[in-house]
């Protein structure tokens, strides 16, 4: 009796550990903030409950039947013989191609709606924010408010925001589960994408694609605030009095390092941006500078 009770206690403890480990995580792309993450949650949902049509069948027929049909139930009909059906047949290859069929034009129309480039609000509403990936830290440049950060990223609330995304380095992505859509950055190429808070707070970025050992700590927080508390926020910035330019701050800032405090530039060169796109684009891939991405190098 005792062995059989540390059994059943050895055979929890995977489930305990498993529940402890998971606690720690949160389920951000169900707990959407804004109109894109809203939609995709719900072609999430309307994706898994369409799918439950075979599941959930499936599990109990399985249970059932092997219920009825164990070796002690002289009721059950044993037919040894038996090899087909009609009926079953229609169920088995109808059912999921209908299913299919579903989920099909849903992806369809998501996919349109939910274009990352698609404009969000109406033609000059968005405000723009310039994206670097660099190893491995997140430079945003303001082109209008003439400002630039590291790992800080502010907006406001209910406006959309129009982003521009490259990267100095290896291929990355840019990603803010709560507000939406993911887009990679890629070193000479610009992309683009566009996304909007309905609610105020702070939200966490990261990189969502593996670039080397600082890639865990390779995170953001972005404060989503009212119009007023932007603008206090970009005056702040503006109080740097660090001048960020392509060939002086700028090729510091872009050495490998981990875990990088918050940063504020202010001015900002203008055409930056541009600057570190065309930069892969004048020697077939090689930076201007003449150095190397070292993002592969240390994933290595």
């Amino acid at each position: 009796m005792i062995e059989k009770s540390l059994k059943s206690l050895k055979a929890l403890i995977p489930l305990v550990v498993s529940a402890l480990v998971l606690s720690g995580c949160n389920a951000a792309l169900m707990d959407p903030s804004g109109p894109v993450g809203k939609e995709q949650k719900s072609l999430i949902l309307s994706s898994f409950w369409i799918m439950q049509i075979v599941v959930i069948p499936v599990i109990i027929m399985t249970v059932v039947f092997a219920w009825r049909y164990r070796r002690n139930n002289r009721k059950a009909t044993y037919s040894p013989n038996w090899a087909h059906s009609n009926k079953i047949e229609a169920v088995v290859w109808a059912v999921p191609a209908v299913i299919i069929l579903f989920l099909g034009i849903i992806t369809w129309q998501t996919s349109h709606s939910l274009d990352p480039h698609k404009p969000i609000g109406e033609e000059g509403e968005a405000m723009e924010i310039q994206a670097i990936s660099l190893d491995w830290k997140w430079m945003f440049i303001y082109p209008e408010q003439g400002i630039a950060t590291i790992n800080e990223l502010y907006f406001p609330v209910d406006r959309p925001v129009y982003f521009n995304v490259t990267s100095e380095t290896v291929m990355n992505a840019f990603f803010i589960p709560r507000l939406g859509s993911q887009i990679y950055a890629m070193a000479g190429m610009d992309n683009d994408l566009y996304l909007e808070a309905d609610q105020q707070g702070v939200y966490t970025g990261k990189s969502a694609h593996y670039s080397g050992k600082g890639f865990s700590q390779m995170s953001f927080e972005t404060h989503v605030t009212d119009q007023q508390e932007f603008e206090n926020w970009v005056n702040r910035v503006r109080q740097a009095d660090r001048q960020l330019t392509y060939t002086g701050s700028y090729q510091d800032v872009a050495k490998p390092s981990v875990n990088d405090p918050v940063e504020y530039f202010h001015p900002v060169e203008s055409g930056l941006y541009e600057r570190v796109i065309t930069s892969f684009q004048s020697g077939h891939g090689q930076p201007e500078n003449g150095q190397q991405p070292t993002g592969a190098e240390a994933a290595e």
